[in-house]
Order: structure tokens, then sequence, then C-alpha cells
């Protein structure tokens, strides 16, 4: 069972605000994992964006929930970027207030956290790292792109069976400004809105 506040969270938001070119842009992650279900494998999902700060955190956290909602099985969700940095504080406040419960694990410059959003199911860690990092997957994996920039940098992902660019404005143009609460909930409600529109179309045997 997910938290509360996150199952409202979900069940209110509207895949009717999803345009049809951005199904068209999400149905090639919908048919990658459409595919390993099938096959009876594995789902490994990588979100890729250049920092690992905001974007790819947040739909590798929205992507876990959503096959958690839909009650999909071995799927494992992950992030990085071409180069590491740390999650960007505003990001973690962004789950807090949509229910998740964050445990800061770590201090220095790249803190380490727990991102808790069920009782039963495993933490999400939260912490910034390279694309190839040892904890993420090295084959077999389809490679989100998440920011225009990462996916310019990166023509080839070592190992990934499937590159997919899903990217998302940047909610950095906020930061310092009396609209960064606000532009930071309004990108990970769409990044929530398009997993759970994925999910949602998701064929299970």
């Amino acid at each position: 069972m997910l938290f509360n506040t996150i199952e409202a969270e979900i069940n209110a938001l509207d895949l009717e605000t999803i345009t049809q070119d951005r199904k068209e842009i999400l149905q090639a992650l919908i048919d990658y994992i459409n595919s390993r279900l099938n096959s009876k494998q594995i789902i490994s999902l990588n979100f890729i964006c250049t920092h690992n700060s905001r974007r790819s955190h947040l739909a590798q956290v929205w992507a876990q929930v959503m096959a958690s909602y839909y009650q999909i099985k071995n799927v494992k969700c992950y992030s990085g970027g071409t180069e590491a940095t740390a999650l960007f504080p505003m990001v973690t406040q962004t789950l807090i207030n949509s229910g998740f419960k964050i445990e800061r694990l770590s201090e220095g410059e790249n803190p380490v956290y727990n991102i808790k959003y069920a009782e039963s199911k495993a933490p999400v860690i939260g912490v910034s790292k390279k694309y190839d990092d040892t904890s993420n997957p090295s084959s077999q994996f389809a490679a989100i792109m998440t920011c225009s920039q990462a996916d310019e940098e990166c023509p080839f992902i070592s190992g990934a069976e499937k590159r997919i660019p899903i990217t998302y404005e940047d909610p950095k143009i906020s930061d310092g400004t009396p609209l960064q609460e606000s532009t930071y909930k309004e990108r990970s409600m769409q990044i929530a809105t398009e997993m759970k529109y994925v999910f949602s179309e998701i064929k299970q045997a």
C-alpha cells in the first residue's frame, strides 16, 4: 500500500492533460516495458540527465511508484547523469510535500537519501551519480534521456538495449525566485502524470 497522501496525489492526476504529441513520445517506453514483461524479464529503467539532480530523480521516483501503483512486478528504476553533482534540496522538499517520507543517510556535498513511498516497499535511494555508476545496470536496460543536453552529449549509452528521449523543462530556471516551489511542483506533477500514463498502458498477462 502506498502512503495515503501519495495515493491521493496519483488518483487526482488527469491523464487527459497529456497531449497526443507527448503520448507518441511516451509510446517507446510503453513498448519497451511491455516487451520485457512479455518475455518475463526484469524491467530496468535508467533515467538520465546532465547533473542527476532534478528531473532524472523525479522520473526515477515516480516511475517506481507507478509500477507499484499498477502492481507491475520486476520494475527497477535508476537514475544517473553525465556527471555527478547532488540531489537538489527542492526536489526532496517537493516529494515530501507529495507525501514521501525522506531520510537523509549521509552528509557532505552529495548526500544520500532514503525516499520511501510505502511501508512494505524498499525505498528509492536518492543520490547524484554518473549514469554508468556501479549501482546502476550495465546491460539490458532502457536509457531514458530526461534532458536534451544529456541526450546531445551522450549519443551512446553503453549497455543500453533502448535509448528513449523523454525530455522535460528544467525547473532550475525558477531557483531563487518566488516561483520556485510552484515550478518544482508543476514539473513533478507533469512527470508523475506521464509515468502514470505509461504504466496504465502496460498489458499484464
